[in-house]
């Protein structure tokens, strides 16, 4: 139970760094369109796959954040 002692609350940056991708994907107007084109991809669904891979680094960003280091996590 000690361990879950030195778990860090969650800071604004951190709240900010998990919201922020959820927003993204879910605002669709902003980028309900074809072009720009990627890879031969229309924009829509690089942007998402775009988030996917920003979603998973902010949520290990907030994990180091949160946990510290050597706990074991």
């Amino acid at each position: 139970m000690s361990d879950r002692a030195s778990v860090r609350a969650l800071s604004p940056l951190g709240t900010a760094l998990l919201v922020l991708p959820c927003a993204a994907v879910l605002a669709v107007p902003a980028f309900d369109r074809v072009q720009p084109m990627w890879l031969g991809l229309p924009f829509f669904y690089w942007w998402q796959m775009l988030w996917v891979l920003l979603a998973s680094l902010f949520t290990g960003m907030v994990y180091k954040i949160v946990v510290p280091p050597g706990s074991g996590d």
